[in-house]
Protein backbone atom coordinates (compact mmCIF):
# COMPACT_ATOMS: atom_id res chain seq x y z
CA UNK A 1 0.00 0.00 0.00
CA UNK A 2 1.49 3.38 -0.95
CA UNK A 3 2.16 6.11 1.58
CA UNK A 4 -0.16 9.11 1.61
CA UNK A 5 0.94 12.73 1.52
CA UNK A 6 -1.05 15.56 3.08
CA UNK A 7 -0.18 19.13 2.15
CA UNK A 8 -1.87 21.82 4.18
CA UNK A 9 -1.76 25.09 2.22
CA UNK A 10 -1.75 27.99 4.68
CA UNK A 11 -2.31 31.56 3.52
CA UNK A 12 -0.14 33.66 5.84
CA UNK A 13 0.03 37.47 5.75
CA UNK A 14 3.60 38.88 5.94
CA UNK A 15 3.15 40.14 9.50
CA UNK A 16 2.12 36.66 10.69
CA UNK A 17 5.00 34.65 9.14
CA UNK A 18 7.28 34.78 12.17
CA UNK A 19 4.38 33.84 14.47
CA UNK A 20 3.47 30.83 12.31
CA UNK A 21 7.06 29.57 12.20
CA UNK A 22 7.51 29.99 15.97
CA UNK A 23 4.29 28.07 16.64
CA UNK A 24 5.47 25.18 14.48
CA UNK A 25 8.90 25.10 16.12
CA UNK A 26 7.36 25.17 19.61
CA UNK A 27 5.27 22.13 18.68
CA UNK A 28 8.28 20.22 17.34
CA UNK A 29 8.11 16.59 18.31
CA UNK A 30 4.34 16.20 18.58
CA UNK A 31 3.84 14.61 15.18
CA UNK A 32 7.09 12.62 15.13
CA UNK A 33 5.89 10.12 17.72
CA UNK A 34 2.57 9.42 15.97
CA UNK A 35 2.05 5.89 14.66
CA UNK A 36 2.38 5.78 10.88
CA UNK A 37 4.10 9.18 10.60
CA UNK A 38 6.89 9.20 7.99
CA UNK A 39 7.95 12.80 7.21
CA UNK A 40 7.26 16.50 7.93
CA UNK A 41 8.39 19.73 6.27
CA UNK A 42 7.24 23.33 6.73
CA UNK A 43 7.88 25.12 3.43
CA UNK A 44 8.22 28.93 3.45
CA UNK A 45 7.29 30.75 0.22
CA UNK A 46 10.19 32.51 -1.47
CA UNK A 47 8.42 34.65 -4.04
CA UNK A 48 5.08 35.21 -5.72
CA UNK A 49 2.81 33.79 -3.00
CA UNK A 50 1.82 34.16 0.64
CA UNK A 51 1.13 30.44 1.03
CA UNK A 52 3.15 28.16 3.26
CA UNK A 53 3.01 24.41 2.62
CA UNK A 54 2.91 21.98 5.53
CA UNK A 55 4.03 18.65 4.05
CA UNK A 56 3.44 15.41 5.97
CA UNK A 57 3.75 11.82 4.75
CA UNK A 58 1.94 8.91 6.41
CA UNK A 59 1.96 5.12 6.16
CA UNK A 60 -1.73 5.21 5.21
CA UNK A 61 -4.91 7.29 5.45
CA UNK A 62 -5.88 5.60 8.75
CA UNK A 63 -2.64 6.78 10.42
CA UNK A 64 -3.28 10.36 9.28
CA UNK A 65 -6.89 10.28 10.50
CA UNK A 66 -5.81 8.87 13.89
CA UNK A 67 -3.36 11.77 14.30
CA UNK A 68 -6.01 14.31 13.21
CA UNK A 69 -8.51 12.99 15.77
CA UNK A 70 -5.98 12.69 18.60
CA UNK A 71 -2.71 14.63 18.97
CA UNK A 72 -3.42 17.28 16.31
CA UNK A 73 -6.86 18.10 17.67
CA UNK A 74 -5.62 18.47 21.25
CA UNK A 75 -2.64 20.59 20.14
CA UNK A 76 -4.99 23.06 18.45
CA UNK A 77 -7.55 23.15 21.28
CA UNK A 78 -5.14 23.83 24.14
CA UNK A 79 -2.40 26.41 24.40
CA UNK A 80 -4.53 29.53 24.27
CA UNK A 81 -3.07 32.91 25.12
CA UNK A 82 -4.58 35.33 27.62
CA UNK A 83 -8.28 35.79 27.03
CA UNK A 84 -8.92 32.38 25.47
CA UNK A 85 -8.04 30.94 22.08
CA UNK A 86 -5.12 32.52 20.31
CA UNK A 87 -5.67 34.02 16.88
CA UNK A 88 -4.65 31.76 13.98
CA UNK A 89 -1.51 32.90 12.15
CA UNK A 90 -3.00 31.78 8.82
CA UNK A 91 -5.92 33.55 7.21
CA UNK A 92 -6.91 30.48 5.18
CA UNK A 93 -6.20 26.77 4.92
CA UNK A 94 -6.69 24.08 2.26
CA UNK A 95 -5.75 20.41 2.59
CA UNK A 96 -4.41 18.55 -0.45
CA UNK A 97 -4.19 14.72 -0.41
CA UNK A 98 -1.93 12.55 -2.56
CA UNK A 99 -0.78 8.93 -2.83
CA UNK A 100 2.92 8.32 -3.39
CA UNK A 101 3.23 6.69 -6.81
CA UNK A 102 7.01 6.95 -7.25
CA UNK A 103 9.85 8.09 -5.05
CA UNK A 104 13.64 8.18 -5.16
CA UNK A 105 16.45 8.79 -2.72
CA UNK A 106 20.08 9.69 -3.45
CA UNK A 107 22.24 6.74 -4.45
CA UNK A 108 24.52 5.54 -1.70
CA UNK A 109 28.23 5.87 -2.61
Amino acid sequence: MPSVVKINVLTVPDEQREILEKRFSSRAGTVESSDGFEWFELLRPVEGTDQYLVYTRWRDEAAFQAWMEGPMKSAHQGGGEEGGQRKPAASGSTLWSFEVVQQAAPKQG
